[in-house]
């Protein structure tokens, strides 16, 4: 027979070991929630004055770490990298800027501000002095390449490493897409520059991110929505036209662009989509005859890679950062 004592000792029992179990779940909860935060760093949304204008950019990471600078494309923003700025904040220092006339930075009229690529570059220096870095791996794509090799010739010896997605520096980069607008190149006329409004109209937003890609689903509709509202403010189809122009002023500068590649021999990931009717595949190539030592990855999708492959793209640069960077 079952003593009274002996039931109490039981229930004794079983009560310390729901007890434990409870201990056990919430500190394999806490273990959780503390691994979630040191996977994904808050983001900062900030805004510098350069030049007299708000300049917006996204930070994440710790201040102490290696910097890794995201320079967006046309006709996005710093948004394109909302993704990948937590996927690499655990281990470095992120920073992503809108230029002037994208995402939330200032948008000065045309007449009263230069929306040229030389300009912009001076815009993003002005930040990373601000900033006071230093030093900086740059992430590149689509106008981003421009942007970051300009600033490479003004300070060679800040680019710790570069990371190219879908950024020319070649001319054999630059094919069918681009017929028109090498036209408007040519003579600047109001008549050619009309003929390339159909570049900031909502469907070649959204074919900007479709085009290319196998599976759509995979593409977040919010993208092309999001850019069109900026692109359709008032003043912002001159700025784009503008711009549209001055990339004409990038192509001869690709020889010093390759000469840096050459004489400074930054360490180099190339993910390219592709399948991008904009910036083809036949840029990406000519990237080793400068740096022979370049990692490339060609990935089946279009433009906006990062969209649909991030979990390809995600790894590799990740890899290569940190074997460049932190020498793991």
């Amino acid at each position: 027979m079952i003593t009274f004592c002996r039931v109490l000792k039981i229930v004794a029992f079983a009560s310390a070991l729901v007890s434990f179990a409870a201990v056990q779940d919430a500190t394999s909860g806490q273990t959780q929630a503390a691994s979630d935060q040191a996977v994904a760093p808050v983001t900062h949304y900030r805004t510098a004055k350069i030049e007299g204008l708000d300049i917006f950019y996204r930070e994440a990471g710790p201040a102490d770490a290696p910097v890794v600078l995201l320079l967006h494309g046309f006709p996005t923003s710093s948004h394109m990298f909302r993704n990948l700025i937590p996927a690499l904040s655990a281990r470095y220092h992120v920073i992503a800027p809108d230029y002037p006339g994208y995402g939330q930075s200032s948008a000065p009229d045309h007449k009263k501000f230069a929306y040229t690529f030389a300009h912009y570059a001076d815009i993003v220096d002005g930040l990373m002095n601000k900033l006071d870095v230093k030093s900086y791996a740059m992430y590149v794509m689509d106008y981003g390449a421009p942007v970051g090799y300009r600033l490479a010739l003004k300070h060679p010896e800040r680019v710790s490493a570069l990371i190219v997605q879908n950024g020319n520096a070649y001319e054999e980069g630059l094919k069918k897409f681009w017929d028109p607008i090498k036209v408007y190149w040519a003579d600047g006329s109001a008549a050619h520059r009309k003929a390339l409004e159909f570049l900031v109209k909502p469907e070649t937003t959204k074919f900007q991110y479709t085009d290319g890609v196998s599976d759509v689903s995979r593409i977040d509709p919010d993208n092309w929505v999001h850019d069109q509202v900026l692109l359709d403010r008032p003043g912002n189809l001159d700025i784009q036209m503008d711009l549209m122009h001055d990339y004409g002023s990038n192509v001869p500068l690709y020889p010093k662009f390759q000469a840096f590649f050459r004489e400074r021999k930054p360490p180099t990931l190339i993910v390219w989509g592709k399948n991008d009717t904009i910036f083809p595949a036949d840029g990406a190539g000519p990237y080793l005859r400068d740096l022979p030592d370049a990692e490339i990855h060609m990935i089946d999708t279009g433009h906006f890679a990062l969209e649909d492959k991030a979990d390809e793209m995600v790894p590799l640069i990740r890899s290569f950062l940190d074997r460049k960077l932190s020498g793991s």
